[in-house]
């Protein structure tokens, strides 16, 4: 029976999303050696898209070498490596080329970052443009060929929550997307594929619909934070992630892989204001019930963070899930809060498992641990749900869900 894989999505810690312009090879080779060492076995990494693709129709040939000496050290390290391509949508942040924005597209809810500066662009319709599919399309297969038979490598990644740079106008036109980069990928480079949804692609309708969008994907794959679900029970919630990824195999039909779970750590000396990051739309706080310790975000002290991890991975393991990765590998230092996306996100400084000065944090003792355990993974729970039905019900339908899928599982 197969192992429940565990892995760490990776920035290095002292140039997170700049890392691919700032490039440390010694440093992203000792971070490699540590996370083996912590029995981790994947790391999920990201490939900036205006530094690998600063054209529609070229690549960039330094950072294809980049590439090429992480997925050594990956390689080195005794692990395996899962690039996200098109990146994209990150932490907040829609880092594009400037050749993919449309002026007749506002940035939307998320902003967008071009060439070191916000645009108030957002981006075309990639799902759908022949000029935007052909570039997305080079991309794959440049990138796709450079690791034929690599024995680091495990899975592609589409994109990290490629709907939050936009959503598709249709179903249909998600799932043929996903299809034509999916065959790229698999006919330039013989690895498996997959894709970056999310939570928020299950709480609403964005014209996803996973029995489509997976249908050429080896596995799904989910992302869930109870800081940002708005039907958690708190910020320690556990079965936010496991509810989520059996959403996802009921509609999709394929075996789920929860590539990110975590949490904001608080600052020392500080507690949580409230339990979850306020969402768009949501009611401001009142100031009156807020600590005088408080930080200033939703986030967990130190051994709250290991109970919850223990706790979600459990739970994704015993109810079928393939693995889990945790998001992330590290803080970063205080000298990068005014950069985005730090500078309106600071909470973003702190998901790690080592501080901004290396040292572990308690939680990579918990990973670390868990991976002691050697789990297998185990056959999935029935559907909970049938795809239709579920989204004819939102965004009230997951509230009531969720409520009877605790209840189930008390």
């Amino acid at each position: 029976m197969d192992r429940f894989l565990l892995g760490i999505n990776y920035w290095p810690r002292h140039s997170a999303m700049y890392a691919w312009e700032h490039f440390d090879a010694g440093a992203i080779n000792e971070d490699m050696q540590r996370i083996r060492e912590l029995g981790l076995e994947v790391v999920r990494f990201f490939l900036t898209w205006e530094t690998f693709q600063p054209s529609a129709d070229a690549m960039n040939p330094e950072a294809l070498r980049r590439f090429d000496l992480l997925m050594q050290m990956i390689d080195d390290a005794g692990l395996r490596a899962m690039p996200t391509l098109f990146t994209g949508h990150m932490s907040g942040v829609n880092w594009l080329p400037a050749w993919t924005l449309d002026p007749n597209t506002p940035h939307g809810r998320f902003r967008t970052v071009s060439n070191g500066t916000t645009s108030p662009y957002g981006i075309g319709d990639f799902y759908a443009d022949e000029t935007l599919l052909r570039a997305q399309e080079l991309f794959a297969r440049k990138i796709g060929e450079r690791v034929r038979d690599h024995p680091a490598m495990y899975v592609w990644d589409l994109g990290n929550e490629f709907s939050n740079l936009r959503e598709p106008r249709t179903p249909q036109e998600a799932a043929t997307w996903s299809a034509r980069l999916t065959g790229a990928l698999i006919e330039s480079s013989g690895a498996q594929c997959t894709g970056g949804t999310h939570g928020e692609d299950l709480e609403r309708d964005r014209h996803i619909r996973p029995s489509s969008i997976a249908k050429p994907w080896t596995f799904a794959t989910m992302h869930g934070y109870p800081v940002y679900s708005a039907f958690a029970r708190s910020r320690t919630d556990p079965d936010v992630c496991a509810f989520l990824a059996q959403i996802m195999q009921s509609c999709s039909g394929k075996s789920v892989l929860f590539s990110e779970l975590g949490n904001p750590s608080c600052p020392p000396g500080t507690v949580s204001p409230y339990d979850r990051l306020p969402l768009p739309g949501e009611a401001p706080l009142d100031p009156q019930a807020i600590p005088k310790d408080a930080a200033s975000f939703a986030c967990l002290q130190e051994e709250e963070m290991a109970n919850y991890a223990y706790a979600a991975l459990d739970r994704l393991q015993t109810r079928g899930a393939l693995g889990a990765f945790w998001w992330c590998w590290a803080d970063y230092p205080i000298q990068m809060a005014d950069r985005p996306p730090f500078d309106l996100a600071p909470h973003e400084l702190r998901f790690g498992i080592v501080r901004a000065d290396g040292q572990y944090k308690q939680i990579a003792e918990t990973l670390s641990g868990f991976a002691k355990e050697d789990r297998k993974v185990v056959a999935a729970e029935p559907p909970l749900v049938t795809e239709d039905a579920y989204y004819a019900s939102l965004p009230e339908g997951i509230l009531i869900d969720y409520r009877a899928y605790c209840t189930a599982y008390v």
